[in-house]
């Protein structure tokens, strides 16, 4: 319930793989405890006699706080243990901000927030941290071209001190995909890959519903394969990644300096949908690169279900089907060639822009089995 919010018996069964007598019975006792709370369906299918029931944990046995490091920005939201969000605020920080005026910053958010919302500190049972770069498993960030300040900081020790919880912390990306698996495209995938086209590119795999972070984190940087080693500069200090040209920034930049004055991803996508050609061929060409990239991923991974992220996804069409189009030109097996079993689904996040921070606080909810019993 902690993972995957509120839950019928069925679903619980199907899950757990116990008996129905047994879960019953042990639902019965957490009722009675108050750790657990029944809900009935707001909207339930139609059907013959009472609306079936699900449990979720009881809002009052905690909450948690989720925390996203932007380019230029940090980013909270608070929820509690039955997956319902409190509060949502953005902090301005600037760009290349130090980890130092972020830590201050999330302090005075979250008693803020707290304040705000009528809840007692104590409640806090942890604060996941998203971080656009690889984290380690002893949360360090190993790099961080996006924000480059945070390169070489351990995540866990550096807020832990000021926020008086327990803190995880991981890459954006994979954050990301732990918001599909938890309430989006993936709940019901045990395999999938992410693919997230913002201002960067990004990536998370996931295998048996656990991201595969590699031995240094570094697991699905797909933005940082590199494609061109005699072309551009990446900000990771290599040339010719993927990212410069499956990225939207790069080319929001050059439409900025065309229009001479500073566009964002949301004008792009705006004017684009609005019949600008020059906005079009520009997302057309950035789904082409990020198509030929994910036609290698295929040929290395062959997943069943490609999961598209990030803000790029506003675009809808104008992105997802050039896409797709690439895909299929660049990668091995051809759609014609395989029954309708055995071909990539390639299918759109539920959350484009607040992905990262959704994973955030999906990271302590996960654990939350773990730290009720003192982990």
């Amino acid at each position: 319930m902690s993972e995957r919010g509120a839950l019928s018996p069925a679903e619980i069964a199907a899950a757990t793989g116990l008996a129905r007598s047994t879960i019953s019975m042990t639902l019965a006792d957490l009722r009675q405890a108050r750790i657990v709370v029944e809900r009935v369906p707001s909207n339930p299918a139609r059907r013959v006699g009472r609306p079936v029931s699900a449990f979720a944990l009881n809002p009052k046995a905690g909450t948690c706080v989720g925390l996203h490091l932007g380019l230029r920005e940090l980013r909270l939201l608070v929820a509690d243990v039955s997956h319902s969000v409190l509060h949502r605020a953005e902090i301005p920080l600037g760009l290349d901000y130090a980890p130092p005026s972020a830590v201050r910053a999330a302090r005075q958010a979250i008693r803020d927030a707290y304040k705000r919302c009528g809840l007692p500190l104590r409640s806090l049972l942890g604060v996941g941290v998203a971080v656009a770069g690889p984290v380690a498993d002893d949360g360090r960030v190993q790099r961080a071209s996006v924000v480059p300040t945070w390169a070489g900081v351990d995540i866990r020790r550096t807020f832990a001190a000021a926020l008086q919880a327990p803190i995880f912390a991981d890459n954006e990306s994979n954050c990301g995909a732990l918001a599909e698996m938890t309430w989006g495209a993936a709940t019901a995938l045990a395999d999938f890959v992410y693919f997230k086209i913002d201002h960067g590119l990004g990536g998370a795999i996931v295998v048996r519903r656990r991201v595969v972070t590699g031995i240094a984190g570094a697991g699905g940087e797909f933005g940082h394969i590199a494609i061109d080693p005699q072309g551009g500069l990446c900000r990771c200090g290599n040339r010719g990644c993927l990212e410069l040209t499956a990225g939207l920034g790069a080319a929001v930049e050059r439409l900025s300096r065309r229009v001479r004055r500073s566009l964002t991803i949301e004008d792009v996508i705006g004017r684009a949908a609005a019949g600008d050609a020059s906005c079009k061929d520009a997302i057309a060409d950035v789904a082409a690169a990020a198509g030929r990239g994910l036609g290698i991923i295929g040929s290395i991974l062959n997943p069943g279900v490609v999961v598209v992220g990030g803000r790029g996804l506003a675009a809808g069409p104008l992105l997802l089907e050039p896409l797709e189009a690439a895909y299929e030109r660049h990668t091995l097996l051809k759609r014609a060639q395989l029954s309708q079993a055995h071909r990539v689904r390639i299918v759109p996040a539920h959350f484009a822009e607040d992905g990262s921070l959704m994973g955030a606080v999906a990271l302590v909810l996960r654990r939350y089995g773990g730290l009720q019993n003192g982990a």
